[in-house]
This record gives structure tokens, sequence and C-alpha cells, in this order.
């Protein structure tokens, strides 16, 4: 694959490499004005549209784009594929139908809905705040309605937003379906996962009056259920049902896929080898590797056989600690030679 011409191409198009830009972006100073929507790289002309219309959401889908990339890095540090911010890696998913493309755009999404949802709770945008339609009956039997996060205006943008880029391409190609299921994928695992906080007043702490709202997830518990979903995705193709074309499992003994599960259509590589005909597949050599585990971050498994080195490294650790009135924390440091482990 020549990195140089198409697939460069195909790269800019790409709406990961679209979230690793924003990301990168300082502050909304970045995105001000309707004019600096014209010169965001990877942007199709309906996106740039919806920038200039809504210029000062811009910048918590920057804070959203930073988010899904913490999380997916997180989520992936100890496998074989761990979503290193280099292009040739983001240009494998661009380009292939993995479930690790999958998960990404799923969190993508997500951290979109996410984000815009923050946003509006947190009052820094003119065009929503809280929702306060919603309501519901405690356990105690009283009824609620307080100021919720307002998930309705934050999906709705992710759909508009994000799925958009599917949409303008026609959604009867594989992978616009694909792409189009996991998006919507990733905004339920915020959805379905909805709950009710309240807070109590009252004199000297009693609880004669409870307030109560519905709040998302932690995005942490969000990205663990995406990549529950990872593990646990169905490889899908296309087939036609009437005149609607729709992804099925491409094995007839598995149960049908349900909304809130991801779905790939093509097997991923190993991520063993380097492979110079592949962007992206950089292997495993020189990774980190955890002698005594049997998972995929032990040596064996991160290592795909090949065996590994050893080294004795000295590491400071802050050690000591004690806390000094008022108001600050000193600590020593301490050195200790541990066994590092990389694969070769």
């Amino acid at each position: 694959m020549n990195v140089t011409g198409g697939p460069r191409c195909l790269c800019l198009r790409c709406f990961i490499v679209l979230f690793v830009y924003l990301a990168k972006l300082s502050s909304v100073g970045s995105i001000s004005d309707e004019e600096t929507c014209e010169k965001l790289r990877g942007l199709i002309q309906r996106q740039v549209q919806i920038c200039k219309r809504n210029v000062e959401v811009m910048d918590a889908v920057r804070r959203g784009a930073q988010l899904a990339i913490d999380e997916c890095q997180f989520q992936f540090r100890n496998r074989r594929w761990n979503f290193l911010l280099k292009t040739l890696q983001i240009l494998t998913i661009c380009v292939t139908g993995t479930r690790e493309a999958a998960f990404v755009y799923a969190l993508s999404a997500a951290s979109v809905a996410f984000a815009v949802t923050r946003a509006c709770s947190s009052g820094e945008l003119d065009k929503c705040g809280c929702d306060r339609n919603v309501h519901g009956v405690s356990p105690e039997g009283f009824q609620w309605s307080g100021c919720s996060d307002n998930i309705a205006y934050g999906v709705a943008f992710s759909q508009s937003f994000v799925d958009i880029r599917e949409r303008s391409k026609g959604q009867s190609s594989n992978r616009a379906l694909m792409n189009l299921h996991n998006n919507e994928a990733g905004r339920k695992a915020i959805l379905s996962n909805m709950r009710v906080e309240c807070k109590c007043h009252g004199v000297s702490g009693s609880c004669e009056v409870k307030t109560c709202w519905k709040a998302m997830p932690l995005f942490r518990k969000v990205g663990n259920i995406i990549k529950e979903k990872f593990d646990g995705a169905t490889e899908v193709e296309q087939r036609k049902v009437g005149t609607t074309k729709v992804l099925v499992p491409r094995n007839t003994q598995f149960k049908p896929h349900t909304d809130e599960d991801l779905v790939y259509l093509d097997p991923s590589p190993d991520f063993c080898e380097h492979d110079p005909r592949t962007p992206g597949i950089l292997g495993t050599a020189g990774r980190f590797c955890n002698k005594t585990s049997k998972a995929i971050d032990g040596c064996e498994l991160m290592c795909c056989g090949r065996g590994f080195h050893t080294e004795d490294v000295e590491v400071v650790d802050r050690c000591s600690c004690k806390f000094h009135w008022c108001c600050y924390v000193k600590c020593k440091q301490c050195r200790k030679m541990v066994e590092m482990h990389t694969c070769r």
C-alpha cells in the first residue's frame, strides 16, 4: 500500500484522524468563528456547515476527542494493538473493518455525546441546558424531577456531526453500515447506563427534602462497557432483506447482534510482527510485558512466542510520605531495582 498516495487521502477523510487533530487544538479560540471551521482538516463539507452553525459546541467536541483518545489508550494499554497516536496506526483503522475499528468508532461517537451533554449541564452552551423534563419515582415512593444531564441533546449532536460522514457515503456500503451501527452502540453505552443521583436538604444533615436527577455514568464505565462489547463483537456480512440492506452474523449459528453490540467485517491481524506492506502493523518487539501474567499482557502472548529480554532497571518512587500541618505532603525519594521484561 502506497502511504504517500491514495491511503493518505483516505486517512484525511477518516473521522479518527479528525479526532486526533481536534484533540490537539489548545482551546475554543482555535475554532472561534465560522471561518475557522473551513480550515479544520478532515471535515467533510456537511460537517463544516454543522461546525459553522454550532461554533460554541466545538470546544466540547474537542474535549470529547481527547477523552476518547485517552480512554482508548487506557483500555488497550496491555494489548498487542495499543492505539499509539501514529499516522500509520490510525490509517489502518480508517481502511479496515476490524473489531478495533468498531471499538474506536463506538468510543468516538460516545465521547462526543458525553462531552456535549456535560457542556449543556454545566451551562457552557446557550443552545441547551440541563433537562428538567426528566422525572421518576424513588424506591421510597416519592416523585422527583431535577436538573438532569441533557443526554438527548448530546446524542442528537453526536448523531448529526459524527454520523453525517457515513450517511454522505450512502448507507448501502458495508463499512458505512458497520460504522453507523457501532456509532449508535457507543451512544447506547451511555443511554443504557444513566443513573439517578440524589442530594438531601435539611437541618443538620437531615433529609427532609431530597433533590434527584439523572446523570451520565463516568466515562471510564462507558469505556469499560464498550471494551466488553469489543471482546464479544460479532463478525457480520451484508444481506438484502426486501429492499433494505442489513448486517447479519457471518456464522448463521450465532444469535443476531443487538443494537448495543459491536459488529465488524474483517478479521483482525495478530499484530505480532511488523508488516511493512500493511501500514500501522508495528509488531510487539520492544513492548513491555508481564512475566507472571497468563493474560494478553503476559510475555508469552504479548511477545507471540518469540521470547523476551530481562533487564534490571533502577526505579525512583516517592515513599515515606507524611502530611504536615497545614497543608502539604512531603515525601522521600526511594530507589529500587526491578526486573523489566521486553519482547524480542
